[in-house]
């Protein structure tokens, strides 16, 4: 059989995160990672989305409430949420955080700097010029 999936395709740290929170999501309340296992079809081992759910738990990214034995799991972060969280762990592992501002805002598309501008205008820099300001200064 030809599937394009080439056997079972190793999916990648923050993809299963976006899974499990996109699974959470959708939940009415608190779920189990049993809930969250079968609501991803069941391909994942149970053990993987424990792992998955520690970590997020870990990262600020879901709650957990004891459930009988077990735990019950609220995501206290959108996926928007996690990967800004991620990106905020990758500046902070480098030593020249002015450099690495400057490399992402240079790289950016006009429309993707616009927004960017827009909601550093809102958020403003405390009465010091926001959105007019050349890009990072002033940031913190």
């Amino acid at each position: 059989m030809a599937d394009h999936r080439q056997g079972s395709r190793r999916r990648g740290q923050g993809e299963l995160e976006a899974l499990v929170l996109s699974a959470l999501a959708e939940a009415d309340g608190p779920a189990t990672a049993g809930w969250v296992q079968e609501r991803l079809g069941g391909d994942l081992a149970y053990t993987t989305v424990i792992t998955i759910l520690t970590r997020l738990l870990a990262k600020g990214a879901v709650t957990r409430e004891r459930a009988g034995r077990s735990f019950a799991w609220t995501s206290a972060s959108d996926q928007a949420g996690l990967a800004a969280h991620r990106m905020r762990r990758v500046l902070d592992a480098e030593s020249d955080r002015e450099a690495v501002l400057a490399s992402f805002v240079t790289g950016l598309g006009p429309d993707d700097e616009r927004l960017l501008r827009e909601l550093l205008g809102q958020t403003g820099a405390a009465g010091s010029g926001g959105a007019d300001r050349p890009r990072g200064e002033g940031a913190n």
